[in-house]
């Protein structure tokens, strides 16, 4: 059995929205109870309000200091993403969370700054990680990621649901998911990213017959 990727182009979705609402709307006559419903995080995000502008922000030196030592492709390598992650998560813990992920790097320990930064460490998009108009913000991580997961399932009647981090450097990050799906199986379908990055406005894809597809690997 093939899994079928659909994106599902959408309008721009805002904080005035329901996500659940939105999904069942753009999808009610595509999906069936074998399917599997994504959604990508920043768009889960967005509905919840969950953004803040550069302009309303005040940028720490700590944040200016902190920010140089993450690699440049990451939402945290400029001072408003690193602002808005020690505005989450404090400033102390983001700090001392960044040394001690340099220190274990030296002997071999790798992800230990996303570990101990906090939640939304790995979550935040800066400005341009998102669509437009929503690229001169910055988006946080969605929260009560697996409310909005089992909410969708139970309206949608599908076999499961899942929010989805995905980017352009082919990752797949899981951010919630409902019990009974292989989250890990969906996450590896999505690593092209049907979502796109930019004004694509395909927040929404569906697994087609992902049940069945699912009950096969697991032969």
């Amino acid at each position: 059995m093939k899994v079928e990727v659909i994106p599902i182009t959408t309008r721009i979705l805002t904080p005035q929205d329901d996500i659940v609402d939105a999904i069942e709307y753009y999808t009610s006559d595509i999906i069936g109870e074998n399917d599997v419903i994504t959604v990508a995080e920043s768009v889960v995000a967005i509905t919840q309000g969950n953004i803040i502008r550069p302009d309303e922000m005040k940028i720490s030196n700590l944040a200016k200091l902190c920010c140089r030592f993450i690699p440049d492709y990451g939402s945290l390598a400029t001072p408003h993403g690193m602002q808005a992650l020690m505005e989450r998560e404090g400033e102390w813990r983001v700090a001392f969370a960044l040394l001690g992920g340099f220190l274990g790097k030296l002997v071999g320990m790798r992800g230990l700054f996303y570990k101990w930064g906090g939640r939304q460490a790995a979550l935040i998009d800066d400005v341009t990680g998102t669509m437009p108009p929503f690229d001169k913000c910055v988006v946080y991580g969605p929260e009560e990621p697996d409310k909005v997961v089992a909410a969708l399932k139970d309206r949608m009647k599908c076999f499961g649901a899942m929010i989805a981090d995905v980017n352009d450097l082919k990752r797949s990050r899981i951010v919630g998911a409902t019990p009974g799906m292989d989250a890990q199986l969906a996450s590896d379908l999505l690593i092209d990213n049907p979502f796109g990055n930019a004004s694509q406005k395909r927040p929404i894809c569906i697994l087609k017959n992902f049940k069945q597809y699912q009950a096969e690997k697991s032969k």
